[in-house]
């Protein structure tokens, strides 16, 4: 199984699109590694560089439909060369998040109100999430403690956590048939 957790890198817009996560000129590599280092080089917010604010991050946090546009499983690949096994959002495309638990990796839904109070609370903070699969929760932690952890629960159907305990579709259909 992954790891999941790790330093939060919080994009504040909805619609973040599969070619902002890749873009489809690296489409003909070979390696998930070689993905690593264009993972959101095209993602165009403020203060956002991704040559910057990509490295060390475990946790994209991020608005309404997360993953739209075209179905790619290297945009799971790119986060996952990145170190981030975990994507939470209000809403995801239905393609992406599906790609996101055949690769083993978990997209966590959480309702506008909970991602707004998150936004709001750790802006501008070095934050961090512990992952307990087994209650499904996610707790977010700013650094020294400079605001109050705050823990949300999330949704996992019984197939999903199936998944992202055998690491991904491949590893479950080994273990399974």
């Amino acid at each position: 199984m992954k790891q999941f957790g790790g330093t939060v890198l919080f994009l504040d817009r909805s619609d973040i699109n599969t070619d902002e996560i890749i873009p489809a000129k690296y489409l003909t590599e070979i390696s998930k590694a070689a993905l690593k280092s264009h993972c959101l080089e095209d993602l165009k917010l403020p203060r956002f560089e991704a040559s910057r604010d990509v490295g060390g991050k475990g946790v994209l946090v991020s608005r309404a439909n997360f993953g739209c546009g075209s179905s790619r499983e290297a945009a799971p690949w790119a986060l996952e060369a990145n170190g981030m096994n975990l994507v939470v959002a209000e809403s995801f495309a239905r393609i992406f998040r599906q790609n996101m638990y055949n690769c083993g990796m978990i997209a966590a839904e959480l309702p506008k109100a909970a991602l707004d109070l998150l936004f709001s609370r750790f802006a501008g903070e070095k934050t961090s999430v512990e992952v307990d699969l087994s209650s499904k929760e996610l707790t977010f932690s700013a650094a020294g403690g400079s605001v109050p952890p705050m823990t949300v629960p999330f949704i996992l159907s019984e197939f999903e956590t199936a998944l992202v305990e055998a690491g991904g579709w491949v590893e479950f259909a080994a273990k399974k048939y």
